[in-house]
Protein backbone atom coordinates (compact mmCIF):
# COMPACT_ATOMS: atom_id res chain seq x y z
CA UNK A 1 0.00 0.00 0.00
CA UNK A 2 1.15 3.25 -0.93
CA UNK A 3 1.05 6.58 0.77
CA UNK A 4 1.03 9.71 -0.81
CA UNK A 5 1.91 13.16 0.90
CA UNK A 6 0.73 16.29 -0.55
CA UNK A 7 3.04 19.08 -0.68
CA UNK A 8 2.23 22.29 -0.12
CA UNK A 9 1.01 24.19 -3.19
CA UNK A 10 3.78 27.00 -2.28
CA UNK A 11 6.26 24.67 -2.76
CA UNK A 12 5.13 23.16 -5.90
CA UNK A 13 4.35 26.40 -7.51
CA UNK A 14 7.46 27.58 -10.25
CA UNK A 15 8.90 30.94 -9.77
CA UNK A 16 7.21 32.46 -12.73
CA UNK A 17 3.91 32.45 -10.88
CA UNK A 18 5.60 34.85 -8.20
CA UNK A 19 7.16 37.09 -11.57
CA UNK A 20 3.73 39.25 -11.19
CA UNK A 21 4.32 40.15 -7.02
CA UNK A 22 7.75 40.89 -7.57
CA UNK A 23 7.07 43.22 -10.54
CA UNK A 24 4.19 45.14 -8.69
CA UNK A 25 6.69 45.61 -5.86
CA UNK A 26 9.35 47.13 -7.92
CA UNK A 27 6.46 49.01 -9.46
CA UNK A 28 5.87 50.45 -5.89
CA UNK A 29 9.15 51.12 -5.07
CA UNK A 30 10.22 52.36 -8.43
CA UNK A 31 6.82 55.18 -8.13
CA UNK A 32 7.74 55.45 -3.94
CA UNK A 33 11.33 56.65 -4.89
CA UNK A 34 10.15 58.91 -8.17
CA UNK A 35 7.57 60.53 -5.51
CA UNK A 36 10.24 60.94 -2.64
CA UNK A 37 12.74 62.17 -4.82
CA UNK A 38 10.30 65.27 -6.65
CA UNK A 39 9.53 66.00 -2.75
CA UNK A 40 12.51 66.75 -1.80
CA UNK A 41 13.53 68.09 -4.92
CA UNK A 42 11.14 70.71 -4.29
CA UNK A 43 11.78 70.80 -0.49
CA UNK A 44 15.44 71.78 -1.24
CA UNK A 45 14.22 74.69 -3.33
CA UNK A 46 12.10 76.12 -0.86
CA UNK A 47 14.42 75.83 1.53
CA UNK A 48 16.85 77.98 -0.74
CA UNK A 49 14.25 80.21 -2.17
CA UNK A 50 13.53 80.47 1.70
CA UNK A 51 17.45 81.39 2.81
CA UNK A 52 18.36 83.53 -0.03
CA UNK A 53 15.65 85.11 -1.40
CA UNK A 54 15.79 88.14 0.84
CA UNK A 55 19.78 88.31 0.60
CA UNK A 56 18.75 88.92 -3.52
CA UNK A 57 16.43 91.62 -2.62
CA UNK A 58 18.65 93.45 -0.70
CA UNK A 59 21.43 93.16 -2.98
CA UNK A 60 18.86 94.28 -5.71
CA UNK A 61 17.99 97.52 -3.63
CA UNK A 62 21.49 98.37 -3.01
CA UNK A 63 20.90 99.57 -6.61
CA UNK A 64 18.16 102.14 -6.35
CA UNK A 65 18.69 105.75 -6.32
CA UNK A 66 15.72 106.33 -3.92
CA UNK A 67 15.93 107.28 -0.48
CA UNK A 68 13.88 104.57 0.94
CA UNK A 69 15.15 101.45 1.40
CA UNK A 70 12.17 99.10 0.44
CA UNK A 71 11.07 101.14 -2.64
CA UNK A 72 12.75 101.04 -6.38
CA UNK A 73 13.60 103.87 -8.29
CA UNK A 74 16.00 102.95 -10.82
CA UNK A 75 18.98 101.31 -11.05
CA UNK A 76 21.63 103.71 -9.86
CA UNK A 77 25.13 103.65 -8.18
CA UNK A 78 25.05 106.73 -5.65
CA UNK A 79 25.09 105.01 -2.66
CA UNK A 80 27.95 102.71 -3.49
CA UNK A 81 29.58 106.57 -4.67
CA UNK A 82 28.30 107.80 -0.87
CA UNK A 83 30.41 104.73 0.50
CA UNK A 84 33.62 106.18 -0.33
CA UNK A 85 32.45 109.79 1.82
CA UNK A 86 31.30 108.09 4.87
CA UNK A 87 34.76 108.54 6.93
CA UNK A 88 32.76 106.44 9.77
CA UNK A 89 32.35 103.86 7.36
CA UNK A 90 35.89 103.96 6.33
CA UNK A 91 37.42 104.11 9.76
CA UNK A 92 35.49 100.69 10.72
CA UNK A 93 36.29 98.95 7.86
CA UNK A 94 39.92 99.83 8.52
CA UNK A 95 39.68 98.39 12.32
CA UNK A 96 37.80 95.68 10.75
CA UNK A 97 40.79 94.79 8.11
CA UNK A 98 43.25 95.54 10.76
CA UNK A 99 41.50 93.09 13.39
CA UNK A 100 40.99 90.55 10.57
CA UNK A 101 44.90 90.54 9.19
CA UNK A 102 46.46 90.59 12.62
CA UNK A 103 44.05 87.55 13.73
CA UNK A 104 44.06 85.56 10.61
CA UNK A 105 48.20 86.07 10.85
CA UNK A 106 48.25 84.54 14.89
CA UNK A 107 45.81 82.11 14.42
CA UNK A 108 47.02 80.43 11.85
CA UNK A 109 50.55 79.89 12.93
CA UNK A 110 49.40 78.96 16.31
CA UNK A 111 46.25 76.69 14.21
CA UNK A 112 48.52 74.87 12.16
CA UNK A 113 51.38 73.98 15.33
CA UNK A 114 48.07 72.50 17.49
CA UNK A 115 47.17 70.70 14.41
CA UNK A 116 50.27 68.67 13.71
CA UNK A 117 50.61 68.23 17.40
CA UNK A 118 47.40 66.94 17.87
CA UNK A 119 47.40 64.91 14.59
CA UNK A 120 51.14 63.53 14.56
CA UNK A 121 51.53 63.19 18.91
CA UNK A 122 50.70 60.94 21.73
CA UNK A 123 51.37 63.56 25.10
CA UNK A 124 49.77 63.73 28.29
CA UNK A 125 46.86 65.50 28.39
CA UNK A 126 46.28 65.22 24.63
CA UNK A 127 42.59 64.27 25.10
CA UNK A 128 41.45 67.36 27.44
CA UNK A 129 43.44 69.43 25.32
CA UNK A 130 41.68 68.24 21.76
CA UNK A 131 38.47 68.98 23.85
CA UNK A 132 39.29 72.97 24.70
CA UNK A 133 40.32 73.79 21.59
CA UNK A 134 37.49 72.72 19.46
CA UNK A 135 35.41 74.54 22.31
CA UNK A 136 34.73 78.14 20.54
CA UNK A 137 33.09 76.14 17.75
CA UNK A 138 30.27 74.45 20.04
CA UNK A 139 29.83 76.85 21.92
CA UNK A 140 27.36 79.78 20.96
CA UNK A 141 28.47 83.10 20.37
CA UNK A 142 27.31 84.97 23.31
CA UNK A 143 28.89 82.79 25.97
CA UNK A 144 32.20 83.19 24.48
CA UNK A 145 31.37 87.15 24.15
CA UNK A 146 30.20 87.11 27.85
CA UNK A 147 33.08 85.26 29.17
CA UNK A 148 35.77 86.64 27.60
CA UNK A 149 34.49 90.50 29.09
CA UNK A 150 34.30 89.06 32.01
CA UNK A 151 38.08 87.60 31.56
CA UNK A 152 38.94 91.63 30.36
CA UNK A 153 36.40 93.00 33.23
CA UNK A 154 38.12 90.44 36.41
CA UNK A 155 41.75 91.63 35.33
CA UNK A 156 41.12 95.28 34.38
CA UNK A 157 42.18 94.99 30.63
CA UNK A 158 40.71 98.23 28.66
CA UNK A 159 38.44 97.64 25.89
CA UNK A 160 40.03 98.34 22.66
CA UNK A 161 41.21 97.31 19.08
CA UNK A 162 43.34 94.57 21.12
CA UNK A 163 41.03 93.08 22.93
CA UNK A 164 38.83 92.60 20.10
CA UNK A 165 41.99 91.14 18.48
CA UNK A 166 42.91 88.46 21.58
CA UNK A 167 38.96 87.24 21.44
CA UNK A 168 38.86 86.60 17.40
CA UNK A 169 42.68 85.09 17.84
CA UNK A 170 41.20 82.55 20.07
CA UNK A 171 38.18 81.38 18.33
CA UNK A 172 40.38 81.38 14.78
CA UNK A 173 42.50 78.76 16.50
CA UNK A 174 40.15 76.23 16.11
CA UNK A 175 38.71 76.97 12.53
CA UNK A 176 42.01 76.72 11.35
CA UNK A 177 43.06 73.64 13.14
CA UNK A 178 39.77 71.81 12.16
CA UNK A 179 40.84 72.69 8.44
CA UNK A 180 45.02 71.77 8.99
CA UNK A 181 43.99 68.76 10.81
CA UNK A 182 42.09 67.56 8.01
CA UNK A 183 44.60 67.74 5.37
CA UNK A 184 46.98 66.35 7.77
CA UNK A 185 45.23 63.14 8.11
CA UNK A 186 45.17 62.59 4.58
CA UNK A 187 49.12 63.01 4.20
CA UNK A 188 51.09 60.18 3.42
CA UNK A 189 53.22 59.99 6.52
CA UNK A 190 55.49 57.55 4.07
CA UNK A 191 56.76 60.96 2.31
CA UNK A 192 58.62 62.40 5.49
CA UNK A 193 59.89 58.86 6.24
CA UNK A 194 61.47 58.68 2.92
CA UNK A 195 63.02 62.38 3.28
CA UNK A 196 64.51 61.18 6.42
CA UNK A 197 65.85 58.01 5.03
CA UNK A 198 67.45 60.44 2.48
CA UNK A 199 69.01 62.34 5.25
CA UNK A 200 67.12 65.89 5.23
CA UNK A 201 66.42 66.69 9.07
CA UNK A 202 63.16 67.80 11.09
CA UNK A 203 63.07 70.98 9.57
CA UNK A 204 63.90 70.10 6.16
CA UNK A 205 61.56 67.42 5.93
CA UNK A 206 58.86 70.36 7.75
CA UNK A 207 60.32 73.11 4.58
CA UNK A 208 60.51 70.85 1.67
CA UNK A 209 57.96 67.92 2.31
CA UNK A 210 55.12 68.67 4.74
CA UNK A 211 54.75 72.34 4.22
CA UNK A 212 54.11 72.31 0.61
CA UNK A 213 51.74 69.55 1.42
CA UNK A 214 49.72 71.01 4.07
CA UNK A 215 49.67 74.59 2.29
CA UNK A 216 46.23 74.10 0.35
CA UNK A 217 44.94 73.73 3.95
CA UNK A 218 47.15 76.66 5.79
CA UNK A 219 46.04 78.97 3.12
CA UNK A 220 41.99 77.54 3.95
CA UNK A 221 42.24 77.84 6.95
CA UNK A 222 43.74 81.52 6.70
CA UNK A 223 41.01 82.73 4.15
CA UNK A 224 38.60 81.09 6.88
CA UNK A 225 39.36 82.54 10.03
CA UNK A 226 40.10 86.37 7.49
CA UNK A 227 36.42 85.79 6.37
CA UNK A 228 34.83 85.31 10.39
CA UNK A 229 36.87 87.54 11.71
CA UNK A 230 35.85 90.09 9.25
CA UNK A 231 31.86 88.95 9.66
CA UNK A 232 32.28 88.80 13.42
CA UNK A 233 29.51 90.88 15.13
CA UNK A 234 28.07 89.65 18.47
CA UNK A 235 31.36 89.04 20.09
CA UNK A 236 32.69 92.28 18.87
CA UNK A 237 30.19 94.31 20.05
CA UNK A 238 30.90 92.98 23.84
CA UNK A 239 34.79 93.44 23.93
CA UNK A 240 34.94 96.54 21.64
CA UNK A 241 36.17 99.59 22.95
CA UNK A 242 35.81 103.64 22.52
CA UNK A 243 37.28 103.96 18.79
CA UNK A 244 37.42 100.04 17.96
CA UNK A 245 34.15 100.03 16.38
CA UNK A 246 34.40 97.41 13.58
CA UNK A 247 32.16 97.61 10.22
CA UNK A 248 29.10 94.86 11.30
CA UNK A 249 28.75 96.89 14.92
CA UNK A 250 28.66 99.98 12.66
CA UNK A 251 26.47 98.44 10.57
CA UNK A 252 24.20 97.66 13.36
CA UNK A 253 24.31 101.55 14.62
CA UNK A 254 23.15 102.46 11.25
CA UNK A 255 20.18 100.25 10.94
CA UNK A 256 19.27 101.75 15.31
CA UNK A 257 19.31 104.99 13.87
CA UNK A 258 18.05 105.28 10.49
CA UNK A 259 18.04 102.62 7.45
CA UNK A 260 19.04 104.27 4.49
CA UNK A 261 19.82 102.04 1.37
CA UNK A 262 23.53 102.67 2.17
CA UNK A 263 23.57 99.69 4.31
CA UNK A 264 21.78 97.69 1.52
CA UNK A 265 25.28 98.87 -0.03
CA UNK A 266 28.05 97.93 1.93
CA UNK A 267 25.92 94.39 3.20
CA UNK A 268 26.04 93.73 -0.88
CA UNK A 269 29.71 94.40 -0.28
CA UNK A 270 30.78 92.29 2.87
CA UNK A 271 28.38 89.73 1.26
CA UNK A 272 30.47 89.57 -1.97
CA UNK A 273 33.70 89.60 -0.10
CA UNK A 274 32.65 87.13 2.33
CA UNK A 275 31.55 84.89 -0.50
CA UNK A 276 34.56 84.93 -2.82
CA UNK A 277 36.79 84.20 0.22
CA UNK A 278 34.77 81.12 1.60
CA UNK A 279 34.86 79.74 -2.36
CA UNK A 280 38.65 80.08 -2.96
CA UNK A 281 38.96 78.31 0.97
CA UNK A 282 36.48 75.58 -0.42
CA UNK A 283 38.30 75.36 -3.79
CA UNK A 284 41.80 74.95 -1.89
CA UNK A 285 40.56 72.13 0.25
CA UNK A 286 40.02 70.18 -2.65
CA UNK A 287 43.54 70.48 -3.80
Amino acid sequence: MTTTTNAPASTLSPPAARAPGRRRAASRDSARAAFNSRVLTWLALGIFIFLYLPIIVLVIYSFSGGNNVGVWTGFSTRWYAELLSDRALISAFRVSLWVALWSTLISTVLGTLAAMALERYRFFGRLPFDTVLYLPIIIPDIVMALSTLLFFVTFAVPLSRYTILVTHVAFNVAFVAVVVRARLAEMDASLEEAAADLGANAWTTFRRVTMPILMPGIVSGALLAFTLSLDDFVITFFVAGPGSTTLPVRVYSMIKFGVTPEVNAISTLMLVGSTVLVVISLLLQRK
